[in-house]
């Protein structure tokens, strides 16, 4: 008679792999801290802790950004106080060189004082920050956001600032703060260091225009489409009607297209599609890029802080005290509230960014904690069944060796 228990080496076999499996199952667990290694381990709390972190890590990002533009809202206010500062100074000269008392050698000696300040605005205006990206020039980040043109001026003998010429752009970054929410990053150095509401006056009657066909023109930033049959006065009721913060009229004198902006800024044109503004002698042909683009025939009032500046100075050069009294003061206090209103808006920007970052902060120590319900491994929990699972396979092996101590010649008699 065949003896055999093959039957009972199968089971035994079988036990020791379930019990190794479960051994390497709870090894790997400590060793990677995680409760779910495979998405069968769980399925339901592996999709949960899938979701979770992808928004964890958009939340952190979140703070990141907002931590980001905090820093660049601060710095930005920096330089913009700064600039404050010296259009206070040059302020207090404008005062005190229109009161008609000072002979015109004292004026030219406040003229160099004047001069100076004008270098240090334009060096506040061309300001980079701690990666040396320009602070001021749109998001033309990579180039100086003034260019300063220097040349000769009635009443000095050496070359002075005579113009100064804006080299970004008027675009903004929007910075993703929350889902679907942004903050924007407007540093359009035309804004923050312009004085006057510019106006541009067409000098060619347009009355007669009418567009030739579908076209598209670009009025500070907004895309404004032309129809083709449309005339002038089609086009500036739709100019009035757009985003753009310009308003259009028709000059009752030239029957020009007039274009004024709503608020300090510098104004910016362009055909993107169809020669409209060309046709209409407000700008030159599309080699040239705005905001210098400018029609020969066009007028230009409102100017820049520096423009400002520059008048002041060749004033007190020239010992001009009625245009110092006057227009430039006028222009110079329209400046300093401009430059007030930029700094409001941006320590404005700067608390919602920071309000933002902290209530990121907040949500991702909530995150975090529902990844570690979901995730997290029970050290206690797990070192205990570790060793509970080890001692049951110690018990097997131990009774499986017990179990086969004895050999087939044991039955043979």
């Amino acid at each position: 008679m065949r003896v055999s228990s093959k039957i009972y080496n199968n089971d035994i076999q079988k036990n020791l792999r379930a019990q190794e499996e479960a051994l390497n199952k709870a090894n790997n667990q400590i060793g990677t801290q995680r409760k779910i290694t495979q998405l069968r381990d769980d399925p339901v709390a592996a999709g949960h802790l899938v979701r979770y972190q992808s928004y964890l890590d958009r939340v952190n990002t979140f703070e990141s950004n907002a931590l980001k533009l905090s820093d660049e809202f601060a710095l930005r206010e920096g330089y913009m106080e700064d600039s404050l500062d010296i259009m206070q100074r040059i302020r207090e000269l404008a005062v005190t060189g229109a009161n008609g008392i000072y002979s015109k050698d004292d004026m030219q000696m406040m003229a160099m004082e004047v001069d100076e300040l004008l270098k240090a605005l334009v060096q506040n205006a061309n300001a980079v920050s701690s990666d040396g990206t320009s602070l001021f020039a749109g998001t033309n980040t990579t180039s100086t956001a003034f260019d300063v043109e220097m040349g000769n001026v009635e009443g000095s003998g050496i070359p002075l600032i005579q113009s100064v010429r804006y080299n970004g752009n008027m675009e903004a970054n929007l910075v993703e703060i929350d889902e679907n929410k942004y903050l924007v990053n407007d540093n359009a150095g035309n804004k923050t260091f312009w004085a006057e509401n510019q106006s541009v006056f067409g000098g060619r009657d347009a009355t007669t225009w009418q567009a030739s066909e579908d076209s598209e023109i670009v009025v500070d930033g907004a895309v404004i489409k032309i129809n083709k049959g449309d005339n002038v006065y089609s086009l500036a009721a739709k100019i009035n009607l757009s985003d753009a913060a310009v308003k259009a009229s028709i000059d009752p004198v030239t029957r020009g297209l007039n274009l004024t902006t709503t608020d300090a800024r510098q104004l910016w044109l362009s055909d993107s599609k169809g020669t409209a503004l060309y046709d209409l002698g407000i700008i030159k042909d599309g080699s040239q890029r705005p905001p210098y683009n400018l029609g020969d025939s066009t007028r230009v009032s409102g100017g820049s802080l520096f423009d400002t500046v520059i008048a002041f100075r060749n004033a007190l050069l020239a010992g001009d005290q009625e245009a110092i009294g006057g227009r430039v003061l006028g222009s110079m206090d329209q400046g300093i509230s401009t430059l007030v209103g930029r700094i409001a808006k941006s320590g404005s920007e700067y608390e919602r960014a920071q309000l933002n970052a902290a209530r990121n902060s907040k949500i991702a120590l909530d995150v975090t904690q529902q990844v570690s319900r979901e995730g997290d491994l029970d050290m206690t929990k797990a070192i205990t069944d570790l060793k509970m699972l080890d001692y049951a396979n110690q018990a097997t092996l131990s009774q499986a060796g017990k179990m086969y101590s004895s050999t087939l010649l044991n039955y043979m008699k």
